[in-house]
């Protein structure tokens, strides 16, 4: 885009001579360039601006990707936590709905499709089932499935 000529003399500045100016634009004012962009025939990019524009994507992907696979493991890991929780809570409800006595067995609450209709939940790691022992205060103990 040219620089207007009034732009010039709004601040004060004379058109210095030489190089920087090579070009009258259609209007007249002149245009700033630099002396290799006035010798230039061709107008596309050179080599050297595209490694610098592939060096820059490559150290913004080295960034971006580390962060994207904690935050998958992270996410992972929270719904592990978070189905141990639903499993304690579904002891609770099977406490609360019988006698006050919990299951033997996980899974013999898991099997029960008034609690569990979809099917017991499954780490997402590796789609397992959790572990079958109840600790000894009833609950499902989120230590003896480490990750």
């Amino acid at each position: 885009m040219p620089i207007p000529y009034r732009f010039w003399s709004v601040i004060k500045l004379e058109y210095p001579t030489g190089t920087p100016f090579c070009n009258k634009s259609q209007n007249g004012n002149p245009q700033l360039r630099s002396q290799e962009m006035c010798n230039r025939k061709n107008k596309g990019i050179t080599l050297i601006e595209l490694l610098i524009v592939v060096i820059i994507l490559g150290v913004l992907a080295a960034i971006a990707v580390p962060r994207m696979s904690t935050s998958a493991h992270n996410a992972k890991k929270y719904a592990c936590y978070t189905n141990i929780d639903i499993l304690n809570s579904q002891l609770e409800m099977y406490a609360a709905d019988g006698d006050g006595s919990y299951p033997a067995a996980l899974s013999d609450l898991t099997a029960d499709a008034n609690y569990f209709p979809d099917g017991a939940p499954v780490c997402p790691f590796d789609s397992a089932a959790y572990p079958d022992t109840l600790t000894d205060d009833d609950r499902v103990d989120a230590s003896s499935h480490s990750h």
